[in-house]
């Protein structure tokens, strides 16, 4: 797998028989083809570019996973520990042997779950590496597979894929868009892991919610009022984002609902 064809805008790791004219996650609206043209790399030139795989705690027992130089979107992974084993909450493009020690390390991964479908990387050759574990991905998403080894697609509202560890389908950015409640996290009072699908922006006290970052297309109102419903039953008093530091520490739960009601103001509707 280490030759399989990676898309060098969105990071998505394709079969060696895909149609390297055309990255189907690249041309949708959401996302874009690079000035350059569509390109496409492998794990076998990342390596021979010098990249490498960089784990660091993100909070105290939550390590993030990334890799250096950045590469693609650049968001970085995160392990979310609990009972039943480690959670891998989305994935990174890149994947080699030091990285998988470190994580075996910390108990290795029991499964892996993925926000949206710019996340999804080389998921395929992470979920191999530590024994062929479910990957976990709505089933609103699924048009946008290009690999579907140990998928298991799920359907509704939420699904809890391991003690504590809670996916809810908030359709932001994708109809198949999802969050991670970590019922556990910060010493039992709750944390969400989000993606992009809640943004952490800039200014840290806030977060956003796009149809389309770098295409600035706003997410509709309803989907917007429909995903904080949904979450509302949830406690949370942290909320971790896709990038590095990209991280709410405090009264999360309170700071996305006033993100949504400043969104909603600016949108002329609250």
């Amino acid at each position: 797998m280490n030759t399989y064809p990676i898309c060098a805008t969105c990071g998505v790791q394709y079969p060696p028989d895909a149609d390297l004219a055309h990255c189907k996650i690249c041309e949708d609206e959401r996302q874009y083809v690079g000035y350059g043209g569509q390109r496409w790399t492998s794990l076998a030139q990342l390596a021979e570019q010098g990249r490498t795989g960089v784990l660091r705690e993100e909070a105290p027992g939550l390590h993030g996973i990334g890799t250096e130089a950045s590469f693609a979107i650049g968001q970085r992974a995160l392990l979310v520990p609990g009972a039943g084993g480690n959670l891998l909450w989305d994935c990174v493009s890149y994947l080699d042997e030091p990285t998988v020690a470190r994580i075996e390390q910390l108990g290795g991964l029991a499964a892996i779950a993925l926000s949206h479908p710019h996340y999804y990387g080389a998921m395929v050759d992470w979920s191999r590496a530590f024994g062929d574990i479910p990957i976990y991905v709505h089933a609103d998403d699924e048009q946008w597979l290009t690999r579907r080894d140990n998928v298991e697609l799920w359907s509704g509202d939420r699904l809890e894929v391991l003690p504590g560890r809670t996916l809810l389908n908030a359709g932001v950015h994708f109809a198949g868009g999802t969050v991670l409640h970590w019922a556990d996290g910060v010493d039992g009072r709750g944390a969400l892991c989000t993606g992009d699908i809640f943004n952490v922006v800039a200014d840290r006290r806030w977060v956003t919610f796009m149809y389309s970052y770098p295409n600035f297309i706003p997410e509709h109102p309803d989907t917007v009022r429909r995903a904080l419903d949904l979450v509302e039953p949830y406690a949370y008093e942290a909320l971790y984002g896709a990038w590095w530091e990209r991280i709410i520490t405090a009264d999360a739960k309170g700071a996305v609902a006033r993100s949504a009601r400043r969104y909603l103001h600016h949108l002329g509707l609250a």
